[in-house]
């Protein structure tokens, strides 16, 4: 059986949620044992130790120039020991565009069946991703095993999916005929996608596989080769999926290497010689905004990137107080607040927030915040799994800076006790207030578990304040709470034209933090957070050139 045709009711499914945004996913992310078998926990978890302390071994890259690698667990302190195949630069771009011209000739199917059997086999390892997520990034098992597995997956369909799709829009032949009086002019024509040629991955530290995969997907679909360059302190994850496209690449008697890695270390980073080879034709990039327009600044590169956002909630009205503050403080702990979507800057008006039992002050809105994180981190069952760990000491030291700035401090960081990992960097959120004058001061990201609560003079300064930052500075996600309609349509409207989704009234088991797959567009590539999104046409578009040809019917 061929593999498209193994995976086509997936693929038809992808593509038609695609167009219907409803709920599906085609990887369930429940890690229940009725669901991915009763051992499967125990042997990812074995699977993931057993790499610990030795060289990385499915690869199928050959000739390594040397093994290296200095991934260290947020949660044990200790360097986990895995070294993977490292290689210079030339012999990355040689391997991978020699690998190019196979790849890009293969039937748009054939590819489609290959990169579908390689997520399905990944399935079988989402809990060996979990762990090794967990151990390199300081996410919770919950959601590294979520986010590294069903999740980076359905992201990683969704872009075969959008790329199947724009190859299939253009027909690859027709015959065409223009009436010119007493004759027909006759023409064969052709049209072929035609890839740009290499495209380079750039991995991130804390959302390695879910950050990546799009590119990874995206760019091979539309027929280029990749080069996927993880950060040096998450490797692992990423290594596992392309072993993966490698093997079954093999198996189909093609070329490994259209997929390869390209590990390098913190001193010896090989970013920007990759960047800049010119037979590099298109980056993908998630980190850092001074580094991400570097990127974009690139001649001759077609570029995707998701930098950093400064991610506001509006709150000028609600029904129930104690159930946003609740939402809210999940919002800002969840991951210790290491996700690009995390609020940072509460817009509360000096006059308080309207509820149904009348108003709740700005003090008192800040002491309810203060008090609902307060309770998640000190429950032993929730607090520490929810948090995760702070994944490298910048992050850390971060929060001790917050807490100098000139404002109140509602609410002081303090260290926490794992109780799995003694040794795990954690530390609770702080939060500091602002008035809307220190504009200087909440205008950045501050990246971690850091809020804060800024005093407006109302409701139309909120906005106002929201918008000017998502325009100047991005913003890739707003909170809004508000009952009264017109207020509600203005603020959509008003955000919409910074190009930032808002989620409106969000209570319950929903976060602003959360985007689901070929539902919610990921960076809507309109504002300074990044200049593409996941998934959207543009996303596989600007990965292959339309190329036609014609020929003269002879009469």
């Amino acid at each position: 059986m061929e593999l498209f045709d193994k995976h086509q009711s997936v693929l038809t499914k992808a593509v038609e949620a695609l167009h219907a945004r409803q709920f599906f996913a085609a990887f369930p992310e429940n890690p229940a044992p009725a669901i991915y078998g009763d051992s499967a926990d125990a042997q990812g978890q074995q699977a993931f130790k057993s790499r610990l302390g030795k060289p990385f071994d499915q690869l199928l890259q050959k000739d390594a120039e040397s093994w290296i690698g200095e991934e260290e667990s947020p949660y044990l302190h200790e360097k986990l020991g895995i070294t993977y195949p490292a290689y210079n630069t030339d012999s990355l771009v040689q391997r991978s565009r020699a690998a190019f011209h196979s790849w890009r000739k293969l039937d748009v199917n054939r590819r489609a069946g290959i990169l579908l059997e390689s997520l399905e086999r990944l399935r079988d390892r989402f809990f060996e991703l979990a762990y090794a997520t967990m151990h390199t990034t300081g996410q919770g098992f919950m959601m590294a095993f979520q986010a590294s597995g069903p999740h980076a997956a359905d992201r990683a369909l969704e872009a075969i999916a959008a790329g199947y799709e724009e190859l299939r829009r253009v027909p690859q032949r027709a015959h065409w005929e223009k009436p010119m009086g007493k004759y027909v002019v006759k023409l064969d024509k052709e049209w072929r996608p035609v890839p740009k040629g290499i495209s380079l991955v750039i991995g991130c530290s804390t959302f390695p596989t879910w950050n990546s995969v799009g590119g990874i997907y995206g760019s091979l679909i539309t027929g280029n080769s990749v080069i996927v360059k993880p950060h040096p302190g998450a490797i692992l994850p990423l290594a596992m999926f392309v072993s993966e496209i490698q093997r079954v690449l093999d198996e189909e008697k093609l070329d490994f290497n259209i997929c390869q890695l390209a590990v390098d270390t913190h001193d010896a980073m090989k970013t920007r010689a990759l960047a800049e080879h010119p037979a590099v034709k298109i980056i993908d990039y998630t980190g850092s905004p001074e580094f991400g327009s570097y990127l974009e600044s690139l001649s001759g590169k077609t570029v995707f990137t998701e930098k950093a956002g400064v991610n506001c909630v509006i709150l000028d009205s609600t029904d129930d107080i104690d159930k946003v503050v609740s939402n809210l403080a999940v919002s800002l702990t969840l991951y210790s607040g290491q996700m690009c979507t995390a609020p940072q800057n509460f817009l509360v008006p000096a006059g308080g927030i309207k509820t149904a039992e009348g108003m709740t002050t700005f003090d008192a809105f800040s002491t309810k915040l203060s008090e609902a994180i307060t309770s998640l981190v000190d429950n032993p069952k929730a607090g520490p799994f929810v948090m995760g760990a702070i994944q490298n000491d910048r992050t850390f030291r971060r929060i001790g800076e917050a807490e100098q700035m000139p404002g109140k401090v509602w609410l002081r960081s303090r260290t926490v006790s794992h109780p799995m990992f003694p040794k795990a960097r954690m530390a609770t959120p702080v939060v500091v207030e602002l008035d809307a004058s220190d504009y200087n001061l909440y205008s950045r990201e501050y990246f971690g578990p850091i809020a804060f609560i800024v005093r407006t003079r109302n409701t139309d300064e909120s906005i106002e304040i929201a918008q000017s930052l998502a325009e100047h500075h991005g913003a890739i996600s707003c909170g809004a709470y508000v009952t009264n309609a017109e207020t509600k349509a203005r603020i959509a409207d008003e955000m919409a034209l910074s190009a930032t989704p808002v989620s409106f009234n969000l209570t319950g088991n929903v976060y602003m933090n959360q985007n689901a797959a070929f539902s919610d567009f990921h960076v809507s590539g309109g504002n300074p957070a990044g200049n593409a999104s996941f998934t959207n046409p543009q996303f596989v578009l600007g990965r292959f050139n339309w190329v036609g040809h014609r020929e003269m019917v002879p009469a």
